[in-house]
């Protein structure tokens, strides 16, 4: 028993809750609900608080309401928002590999149809030797020449069963017009066939339907040619005409050159000189 006596508190040695008051000082007994003291009397020591113990990371209350507040939901959605980012970014991936792959499998050319005008003697020659530098995509091949030429048919046959060794699924056709004009004959006469000429290719060419014509010299390209013009301006068929110069035709052009040099789409020749007296036209040097 503890007893304040004035200046300390003293406690009994003899039974335990029970103390003798300091001599000469009054009997006080401590009230049970005293704080327990320490061993010094002469100190009173004020009761402590009651504190939170502190999480092992730090900060306290204020981390514990950080994380428990909205702090932590915003812990929660980082990784959705990631799974959200990456949902839209994945088309964005996906589109230049598609772009690749398209682009892989469709490297090979469309089917182009071509109309060859073929001349006798050395102008079916050098279209022929143009013809075996072009690749399989310019199929079917349609092959017009002259009602009287008795020699292009037989070159371009021999021709097409060489390339078909290579090229077993080529296609061409053959087909006759009459000639525009014979070997010196008169202007005013030339007139006249060419214009027959003309009517005849026309139902011709709407029946073929070229995407390109492909011609260098002979007469009988001149109608042809004025045909597909016809069908582009109604409407029908649009056309490309690519006139190569004979590879004989040093200093000037042929008549036929002089014609077409205002129709077609891409004119070529063969020599330098060409190229310097008619600026439209494309030098490539030497191509049959």
């Amino acid at each position: 028993m503890l007893y304040f006596s004035g200046t300390r508190w003293t406690e009994t040695p003899h039974s335990r809750g029970t103390q003798t008051p300091h001599k000469g000082a009054p009997h006080t007994l401590l009230p049970p609900s005293a704080p327990h003291r320490s061993r010094h009397p002469h100190r009173v020591h004020r009761a402590r608080r009651f504190e939170p113990r502190r999480p092992p990371y730090g900060g306290g209350a204020t981390a514990i309401s950080a994380r428990s507040g909205p702090g932590r939901a915003m812990e929660l959605l980082q990784p959705a928002a990631l799974l959200l980012l990456l949902l839209l970014l994945l088309p964005l991936l996906l589109v230049p590999l598609a772009l690749v792959a398209r682009r892989r499998s469709g490297r090979r050319t469309p089917p182009l149809s071509l109309l060859v005008v073929a001349g006798s003697g050395g102008h079916t020659t050098e279209i022929l030797r143009l013809l075996s530098c072009l690749s399989e995509s310019y199929s079917p091949r349609h092959y017009v020449f002259a009602d009287s030429d008795k020699m292009s048919e037989a070159k371009i046959r021999s021709f097409e069963q060489k390339r078909a060794e290579t090229f077993p699924k080529s296609q061409f056709t053959l087909h006759r017009i009459p000639r525009s004009r014979e070997v010196r004959q008169s202007w005013i006469s030339s007139v006249v066939t060419t214009l027959y000429s003309i009517l005849y290719s026309l139902p011709l060419t709407n029946k073929l339907k070229p995407d390109l014509i492909l011609c260098n010299g002979p007469g009988t390209c001149v109608p042809v040619c004025i045909s597909a013009l016809l069908l582009g301006l109604l409407g029908i068929k649009r056309s490309i005409i690519v006139y190569v110069e004979s590879i004989c035709r040093v200093e000037t052009l042929s008549l036929s050159g002089k014609i077409l040099y205002y129709f077609s789409d891409y004119f070529i020749v063969q020599w330098p000189d060409l190229k310097e007296k008619y600026p439209k036209s494309v030098y490539l040097g030497r191509i049959v």
